[in-house]
């Protein structure tokens, strides 16, 4: 209600200058989230209702995105732990590259990311500060009114289609990176350019 209340009165023009932006795992195998499957009144369990699990599913990729008004800027992924130092890298790399793509000036953005500690560490806060990039206050436990989960959420989706799961993470970041290419819906600068 806070964050409602402190931007009911920004115009369109406002928020023409968002640059949203999160981070998002995608499994290799399968979702971390608990399925439902319903069944008949007496009917037992069938193939339909039970999906066999995997021991050791190689893992999931993590990848870092955002996107504005222009369109969805960079996606990279994301090398081991995400600390302070590996999130300013990220925002030196792939968000300035995504406000020169979209012909943008730094100071005309108000920069959207989460309450993480990464974000909010002296260092990106010093990062944001020297490159003149403003940011919007987030509330706490907002995930559902940040608009680029919607996109990830739509990318996840798409990868879902293949018949068949990757072979490995290798097949699977190919598969991001063709869905990316296939829908036009994210830049591919800050995947491994081997894939590009």
């Amino acid at each position: 209600m806070d964050f409602a209340l402190a931007y009911q009165h920004w115009t369109l023009e406002d928020w023409k200058g968002m640059v949203w932006s999160d981070e998002t795992k995608i499994n290799h195998l399968g979702s971390d989230r608990r399925k439902w499957g319903w069944k008949k009144p007496g009917e037992g369990l069938s193939d339909r209702l039970v999906e066999g699990t995997l021991k050791f599913g190689e893992g999931n990729l993590m990848m870092w995105s955002c996107m504005g008004w222009d369109g969805v800027g960079n996606v990279c992924k994301i090398e081991g732990k995400m600390d302070a130092d590996l999130y300013v890298s990220i925002l030196d790399d792939e968000l300035l590259e995504s406000v020169e793509y979209w012909g943008i000036s730094v100071e005309d953005l108000v920069f959207q990311q989460d309450n993480d500690p990464k974000c909010t560490s002296k260092k990106a806060k010093k990062w944001l500060e020297d490159n003149g990039v403003s940011t919007i206050v987030w509330p706490p436990q907002s995930p559902d009114i940040n608009p680029i989960n919607y996109l990830q959420s739509y990318l996840k989706r798409r990868l879902g289609e293949y018949e068949e799961p990757p072979r490995g993470i290798g097949e699977l970041l190919e598969r991001v990176v063709e869905g990316v290419r296939a829908n036009s819906c994210l830049c591919l600068s800050g995947l491994n350019q081997e894939y590009a």
